[in-house]
């Protein structure tokens, strides 16, 4: 399998040094978008078990039979995450359809069925990206490159290890950043320590008044004491994620969601990325070259924390880390791999 050569390159600014900072000023102080705000136009698209999801598509949307890039987003994420916004300013610059598909409660508004979203949840993944596949067919056809972040990364991992020979009749290519690829040891790295007192209850926050939200709509789902004495994720999948999804714990959840141990069974170009001074993802449980077969490149860059990877001057900007992966995505099936205005976006700085 001939995948890109190109140089991948990341070296964060001499201002902002460890994982922690660069994950944070990241997420909450770089510049995200290039030019004018991006607008959506929202679509609501009915699942096969009568729930919905809510999907946010660029708009204006591309010309007939332009390329598109799909991006499921991280834990707790939406379309207006730092990441998201990004991948959508290079995008629309690139002229390419952009759309964000929101895991189920995600958009703002709690779903329907006794059920949220999950690391492993592929078939949620499949149904989407068969979805999106018909709609780029219907409109002159196109190329089809899909981003995961962080927990999205994983679930796109994961659905295309399912789908082997046959993801290349949905998608060209794809490209997980920041998976947490081995879940039980992301679970022990966030429940430890300053990521344990800040990261776990930053995303215990949101995550306990939805499952909350959820217990109203199905009375009993689960124990409501035992959810809010949740302290972690670890205890958190214990009580709410696991058993709603039908896994027997948080270990089995885990172990049966991580992508890590099937990466050699992927069938189409894909690209996966993890800063080795992740915060929630050790460097010991990345992935070796020779675990993850012909299809799979690795770029395990020392800095860029948790979906960082800020560039150039202060304040910078997360511009340079979704410049590189979509351009590598393009390269994989034959596009051009600059894209419009590149020349703006250093990775050093």
């Amino acid at each position: 399998m001939g995948l890109p050569q190109h140089l991948l390159s990341y070296h964060a600014p001499l201002w902002l040094p460890g994982g922690n900072l660069q994950t944070i000023w990241s997420a909450r102080l770089a510049q995200r978008v290039r030019g004018e705000a991006l607008q959506f136009k929202r679509e609501r698209w009915d699942t096969p078990d009568g729930d919905f999801i809510d999907v946010d598509l660029l708009d204006p949307p591309p010309a007939r039979g332009s390329a598109w890039l799909v991006q499921f987003h991280g834990l707790e994420g939406s379309s207006s995450s730092h990441y998201a916004q990004a991948f959508g300013s290079l995008a629309r610059s690139a002229g390419m359809g952009y759309a964000v598909p929101h895991f189920r409660g995600c958009s703002g508004e709690i779903n329907r069925a006794p059920r949220a979203y999950h690391a492993g949840d592929h078939e949620e993944i499949g149904w989407v990206l068969a979805r999106m596949r018909q709609r780029i067919d219907a409109h002159g056809g196109g190329t089809l490159l899909v981003v995961g972040i962080s927990l999205g990364g994983n679930a796109l991992l994961r659905w295309a290890q399912e789908m082997g020979e046959q993801a290349q009749h949905v998608a060209q290519a794809i490209a997980a950043v920041c998976a947490p690829v081995d879940l039980a040891a992301g679970g022990w790295a966030i429940g430890r320590g300053f990521n344990r007192h800040v990261y776990a209850r930053m995303f215990l926050a949101s995550m306990k008044p939805r499952a909350l939200a959820k217990l109203e709509q199905y009375p009993g789902l689960f124990d409501r004491e035992a959810l809010l004495q949740a302290r972690d994720l670890y205890e958190f999948d214990g009580v709410f994620t696991a058993p709603l999804h039908g896994f027997a714990s948080t270990e089995a959840y885990w172990a049966r969601a991580s992508a890590k141990p099937r990466l050699n069974q992927i069938r189409l170009p894909t690209l996966v990325l993890n800063a080795r001074n992740d915060p929630f993802v050790p460097a010991w449980s990345l992935p070796h070259a020779n675990e993850v077969g012909d299809f799979v490149r690795l770029w395990q860059p020392a800095h860029g924390g948790h979906v960082g990877f800020c560039a150039g001057r202060w304040p910078s900007h997360v511009l340079a880390m979704p410049e590189q992966v979509l351009g590598w995505l393009r390269a994989s099936v034959g596009l051009p791999r600059s894209l419009p205005g590149a020349r703006e976006l250093k990775p050093h700085g």
